[in-house]
């Protein structure tokens, strides 16, 4: 078990314990449960760091590495639809959409087959990632008394229920429609490895 791996593996182990921090009613347990989602999100990026300088590429890493980082992610965008934040139809079609994509690229992995990513797939993930921290931030900013206490209006503004779902729509749009255009991209590639796998 190399060090990326027990990185990944720590991100797996971190993501409930957020999500319970994350949905108490205790405002300094939230506030704690930023930090556990920033320390997971910190591994996903050094474990990747780790891998690629040293050589520690291992194909149970190729596989897991990916998905822990879907599956932190979701359960972050799943709390807030707990908490009343986001709509469940949206967050079910960005998890729907990454789960499937990333179970794809794994088996063609697996089959010896390269897939392309597109550079909007890319920016796709870089808005989810940037309205999740604005959400994270934000509600956790506003667990704080003091400080939610003297900028009230600022808060209610940022956090204006019309404008999340709007933005919300549009990242989960963006993501569906990434999705199709990379199984059309790559359908030939797709076909190849399912014929090969019979």
């Amino acid at each position: 078990m190399l060090l990326p791996n027990q990185l990944t593996v720590l991100r797996i182990i971190l993501t409930p314990i957020f999500i319970l921090l994350f949905l108490s009613d205790d405002p300094l347990l939230i506030q704690i449960s930023l930090g556990v989602f920033l320390i997971a999100a910190l591994t996903d990026w050094y474990d990747g760091w780790l891998a690629r300088k040293f050589n520690y590429i291992t194909e149970w890493g190729k596989f897991m590495d990916p998905l822990a980082d879907k599956f932190l992610t979701s359960t972050a965008f799943f709390g807030f639809v707990f908490i009343g934040i986001l709509n469940f139809w949206m967050v079910l079609a960005i998890v729907f959409r990454d789960f499937l994509i990333t179970l794809l690229r794994a088996y063609a992995d697996y089959r010896k087959v390269s897939f392309t990513t597109s550079k909007l797939a890319k920016w796709k993930t870089f808005s989810q990632m940037f309205f999740l921290y604005y959400l994270l931030i934000l509600y956790t900013l506003r667990t704080i008394p003091s400080l939610y206490e003297s900028y009230t209006t600022l808060f209610l503004s940022l956090l204006d229920q019309q404008f999340i779902f709007w933005t919300m729509l549009a990242i989960s749009s963006f993501t569906v429609f990434t999705g199709i255009t990379y199984l059309i991209s790559n359908r030939t590639l797709i076909k190849q490895i399912f014929t090969r796998a019979h």
